[in-house]
């Protein structure tokens, strides 16, 4: 999954714009309510005691988790934002003559305190959340919308940007300094500085909505995941599962107040593995249709409503801009640079993988009669006639691999995989402050010695933390004014199971590759050389951002790889070779469901977003028109129905949900060059480092990959992936 962006959006939102129009006096008026602003915050939490207002006196400058506290937020928030405005109004209302320093590195550079706050605040509301980080999320997300109007919407600021950018050929810029630039305008223009004040007003009522909406329909969707259970009170009903599975709902039910009993959730550590191998099919129904219901079930966590009501308020904020949808709005920025283009690639791959999904439930359904079972396959059987069918044709069960991918084994794979690419070295910490027991520190240092930045890996599943898996920044790599290299504090966050009893966490071969993937945005934000913090590390269009984190799960499927961190967990053998190769013939397996599956998700976020109607439809009706209208069986759901997509409703992937598949294309052509001179060719990999990983978006990312391949990225490599193509 993608980097969780909310806190270098905020940073991003800051550096653009200023407040409402005012005459100088007004503006005077609103320094002194700033100024108050700031009294009030020193009076709830002084700054003696509020770590935010403080350096972090800290290894590293690593945040003080053990120090901070819920209280802390709230007034360093207050402070934060009065200090921005006040920064900001600062540059607008300069009397010096607009230039590229004085404006647009200002902007850059301010608020700094609110970038700070922001980036431990809603790194814990994903990773570690509670009732009162969610209660206060709900009220920030909208005053943080509001300032990003209030800046975006400046007249004195925006005009002093627009006289730079008007004489920006006269400039003696460097690429990076004139992509600055040119984005600092265009997101005014984005921002709504060409509307009137009444539009204005129009985009700020319509933004704060849409904070709102999304933050709702997120703390919807975590208590839909976590209030889900399937609790199973007769072992006879545990057939098939494996032990580890029934060992973990055991601990589940103890925790839960259900002793002696088994407790399965929609947690993806619970919820796939039980539907891959429970032999009891009504209860795989029930497993199945608690996933794919989650925000649809008529009760007070329900998203219907929500999620029509965001994407006509997108639809509409879309047109006044002046766009024809939020799409269009959206996809201006990103590689593909309109929706008519994403569907000119999803329109390639669809019909390969549907037709070969065909082919699948056909074979699936050859076996149940074969076995008479006297049934049509549903969308709860897929995964298990699936398994049957893998095992039976590859002679390969996912419980046969899992020895070989212990957790710590698999992390040692990811660090030697990176060492030789880049010449990365770890070492551990354990004296350092967390925000959970889980979380592991780690140096990183090049081979020579020098300090890269810190990582943090939060691996466990546990009911503070969003699903899925990510990668954010605690501190972004950037130059500050004075010149100082400032190193990265990066977090990987996923939701592997917890070990149970002697046994550690072990992992399928897709969860494996999942640790290098996210490994993959780690190392974009670690190996960043970028001046300006906006452009910085993973600050690349959605489009682009999976590209090196798909690059690096190559690596999973290599012998000289696996050969290294791929060994049983009890013996310590070596993952055998004819297991590595029966891993490799049965990669491609199951692509018709995994595309399908995905790109029926990819489809229904384009039509959500390319509709012009402002004023909501039926949620159910509008999703299934769609998929019937693309032609998608009925076996198989999207992976993220509408009701809980978080990517698009709450996280920031509107409209950019394909971007996975656009950036897999890049992925497989950049890892062919690979495959031609050698793995680990050390040109190659300083080829990749230099003009992609260390760029972030200090320029147009398809120039910088054509810098680094030589050529366009050709489609044949994934088609060939995925085995969809032969040639």
């Amino acid at each position: 999954m993608r980097k969780l962006a909310i806190a270098s959006m905020v940073l991003s939102a800051l550096v653009v714009g200023c407040s409402e129009e005012k005459t100088p006096q007004t503006d005077k008026a609103v320094a002194l309510v700033a100024d108050k602003a700031i009294d009030t915050s020193n009076k709830a939490t002084n700054l003696e005691t509020n770590p935010f207002f403080q350096e972090y006196e800290t290894p590293f400058g690593i945040p003080p988790f053990d120090k901070i506290t819920d209280a802390h937020y709230a007034p360093a928030f207050d402070r934060s934002i009065a200090e921005a405005k006040a920064e900001i109004l600062a540059v607008a209302n300069s009397p010096a003559e607009p230039t590229f320093e004085n404006t647009i590195v200002a902007l850059e550079y301010s608020a700094k305190l609110l970038t700070k706050v922001a980036n431990v605040f809603f790194n814990l509301t994903s990773a570690h959340t509670n009732d009162n980080l969610k209660a206060l999320a709900k009220d920030i997300g909208p005053r943080l919308s509001g300032l990003n109007d209030d800046l975006n919407l400046n007249p004195a600021l925006f005009k002093r940007v627009e006289a730079i950018h008007n004489k920006i050929d006269s400039l003696e810029l460097n690429t990076e300094q004139k992509k600055l630039l040119v984005d600092r305008y265009r997101e005014f223009i984005r921002g709504g500085a060409g509307l009137n004040e009444d539009d204005k007003n129009t985009l700020r009522e319509l933004n704060a909505k849409i904070s709102k909406l999304g933050i709702e329909f997120g703390d919807n969707v975590l208590a839909e995941t976590n209030s889900f259970e399937l609790v199973v009170d007769n072992k006879e009903d545990l057939a098939g599962l494996p032990q580890h599975l029934i060992d973990a709902a055991a601990e589940t039910g103890t925790k839960r107040g259900k002793e002696g009993k088994w407790v399965f959730t929609t947690h993806r550590p619970s919820k796939t593995p039980f539907l891959i191998y429970s032999e009891n099919r009504d209860l795989r129904e029930k497993m199945w249709k608690g996933y794919t219901h989650r925000g649809d079930n008529n009760n007070t966590n329900d998203n219907k409503k929500i999620v029509a009501e965001i994407a006509a308020i997108r639809a509409q904020k879309a047109q006044l801009l002046g766009y024809k949808t939020h799409a269009h709005f959206v996809l201006e920025g990103n590689t593909a640079k309109n929706p008519e283009n994403v569907y000119g690639l999803l329109d390639k791959v669809w019909p390969a993988g549907l037709a070969q999904a065909k082919q699948e439930l056909a074979d699936m359904q050859a076996l149940v009669d074969k076995e008479g079972g006297n049934y049509k396959v549903e969308g709860w059987d897929w995964r298990h006639l699936a398994e049957k069918i893998r095992k039976a044709r590859y002679d390969l069960d996912e419980e046969q691999t899992k020895p070989y991918f212990s957790l710590e084994d698999t992390l040692k794979g990811v660090f030697y995989t990176v060492n030789k690419l880049y010449g990365m070295t770890f070492k551990e910490r354990t004296d350092l402050p967390v925000y959970h027991d889980d979380v592991r520190v780690f140096e990183v240092y090049y081979k020579n010695g020098e300090l890269i930045g810190l990582y943090l890996t939060d691996h466990y599943v546990r009911e503070s933390k969003r699903g899925g898996a990510w990668m954010n920044a605690y501190r972004s790599q950037y130059v500050t004014e004075e010149g100082e290299f400032v190193k990265p504090i990066i977090v990987n966050v996923l939701n592997y199971p917890r070990p149970t009893g002697d046994k550690p966490t072990l992992l399928t071969f897709g969860q494996a590759s999942t640790l290098f993937h996210e490994f993959g945005h780690a190392a974009h934000g670690f190996l960043s050389n970028g001046v300006y913090p906006s452009q910085a590390g993973t600050s690349v269009p959605r489009d682009f951002v999976e590209f090196p984190s798909q690059v690096l799960e190559n690596w999973m499927f290599e012998p000289e790889v696996l050969s290294k961190f791929a060994k049983h967990y009890e013996t310590g053998e070596v993952i055998p070779q004819a297991l590595i190769e029966k891993i490799q013939a049965a990669s491609k397996f199951g692509q018709g469901f995994a595309t399908t599956e995905y790109m029926a998700a990819s489809l229904l976020d384009l039509a959500w977003h390319t509709q012009t109607e402002t004023t909501p439809v039926d949620t159910n009706a509008f999703e299934k028109s769609i998929l019937e209208e693309r032609g998608l069986i009925r076996q198989i759901a999207p992976r993220y129905r509408s009701t809980y997509f978080s990517h698009i409703f709450s996280d920031g992937y509107s409209s950019g949900y394909y971007g996975y598949i656009w950036s897999e294309i890049l992925a497989a052509d950049a890892f062919n060059a690979f495959k031609e001179n050698g793995i680990f060719d050390q040109a190659t990999a300083e080829a990749f480092r230099a003009n992609v990983l260390s760029k972030g978006g200090t320029d147009d990312p398809m120039k910088l990959y054509r810098q680094f391949r030589g050529q366009e990225p050709d489609p044949k490599h994934l088609l060939k992936s995925r085995g969809l193509a032969t040639e």
